[in-house]
């Protein structure tokens, strides 16, 4: 499985990667290396050219994924302040 991690959550790529997701690519590392992703287009393009699934927040993106058919793992407010609230529950 071919993961790309948006700009928004650098960090995530290393963090899937010690949880044993092996194909783990970060766009803000890989625009550090020089690939053109300054565009969601780009990244939608990057994403679906590597046969990716895209975790993203940026609406834009997700967007793209749901008109183009492609695997997308959206991340929004709802699903952090969710995660918190499950986690000062057990408080």
């Amino acid at each position: 499985m071919k993961i790309l991690v948006d700009e928004m959550y650098d960090g995530l790529d290393d963090k899937l990667k010690k949880e044993g997701f092996e194909e783990v690519q970060s766009v803000k590392k890989l625009i550090n290396e020089g690939k053109k992703l300054q565009s969601d287009f780009s990244v939608l393009n990057y994403a679906r050219d590597n046969q990716m699934i895209l975790i993203t927040a940026d609406v834009e993106n997700r967007k793209g994924c749901e008109e183009n058919n492609m695997p997308c793992i959206a991340i929004d407010k709802n699903s952090v302040i969710e995660f918190i609230l499950k986690e000062l529950s057990k408080y």
